[in-house]
């Protein structure tokens, strides 16, 4: 028996907004629909949304954390990988001060996603350095 569904969400391209629905066949991704009375988006999509469930099973996609060992790029635990964040940033910050680390942050988050950035950056680290892409 054949699984489908739409699924509400988000268009992760940019900040604006805009809301679709993606298409799951047997548990895949296949394809997406704008949603058409949605505030935002009206029932249209631009390019890249039509087109934001190609990068989700694409096979050069990384799904899990990598850390390099001995030079070489090694699978790692979100747990390995986010401790090795903290704790070489925490270094850097105490040994250079947390002037030193700027952050960047993306259009493809959502609002809430770059306050939480800005916070981590200013209120974690110390740090008015943090800009955005769209700025670019």
């Amino acid at each position: 028996m054949i699984e489908y569904e739409n699924v509400l969400t988000t268009c992760p391209y940019c900040g604006t907004g805009c809301a679709v629905h993606l298409q799951v066949l047997d548990n895949k991704l296949v394809g997406v629909l704008p949603a058409k009375n949605h505030v935002i988006s009206k029932g249209g999509l631009c390019i890249k949304g039509w087109n934001v469930h190609a990068f989700v099973n694409h096979p050069d996609r990384l799904t899990k954390p990598l850390i390099r060992k001995n030079g070489v790029l090694e699978e790692a635990t979100w747990e390995e990988a986010l401790d090795l964040v903290a704790t070489k940033l925490g270094e850097i910050k105490n040994e250079s001060g947390p002037d030193s680390i700027a952050f960047l942050s993306s259009a493809k988050c959502t609002n809430e996603e770059n306050f939480l950035l800005s916070k981590l950056a200013r209120a974690v680290i110390g740090t008015n350095n943090i800009d955005h892409c769209a700025r670019l």
